[in-house]
């Protein structure tokens, strides 16, 4: 498979992330994503969670070559009030620790965000409390209402993750103290 250029152009000194589909990224691609990620986190990440980020659109940012940062955003369902939403649910936003505070994050986001107004009902995202900030100046919504997740043994209220859930409403309306469940997945559900 042949390498592609992910180089983020910049202009006028501001980064822009290059858009991927997990298809259509090389091995060597891949696997800098997946260990520039898990570092990024300081162990607060798993090759779980990483298979979480597969399967969609991803948002990528390098320097002469190099991975800095990384986004990925895919296709989930949530019910809410009876209804079934294409959800983009946006996976593994990081950026290396040398790279921070040089608006990194926020190309990734501009970047995850085009993918959502392009091709879903709604976006959402657990987030980490160092994030929360970021989320929210975007215009991201906290969850205040019940989560749950659609498990094998069937419906199951997900306490831990009812603060840690963020919405961005694209062409829904949504009543944020009202339940939302999500699609079942191994490891974190949300």
């Amino acid at each position: 498979m042949p390498t592609h250029d992910l180089s983020a152009p910049r202009v006028r000194g501001v980064h822009t992330a290059r858009l991927v589909h997990t298809a259509d990224l090389d091995n060597e691609t891949r696997e800098d994503a997946r260990r520039m990620v898990i570092e990024a986190f300081a162990g607060e990440f798993s090759d779980g969670d990483w298979e979480h980020a597969l399967g969609g659109m991803h948002a990528l940012i390098c320097h002469h070559g190099a991975l800095i940062a990384h986004a990925a955003v895919v296709q989930r369902r949530l019910l809410y009030r009876d209804t079934a939403l294409r959800c983009g649910y946006v996976e593994a936003v990081a950026v290396r620790e040398d790279w921070r505070e040089q608006g990194l994050a926020r190309a990734l986001m501009d970047a995850a965000e085009q993918v959502l107004r392009g091709a879903y009902q709604l976006g959402a995202l657990s987030v980490s409390e160092a994030g929360r900030p970021i989320y929210i100046s975007r215009g991201w919504l906290p969850w205040r209402g019940p989560t749950s997740v659609l498990a094998p043994a069937g419906l199951t209220r997900t306490p831990d993750d009812d603060n840690g859930l963020f919405v961005l409403p694209i062409s829904v309306e949504l009543d944020t103290t009202a339940e939302i469940t999500c699609d079942w997945r191994d490891g974190d559900v949300w």
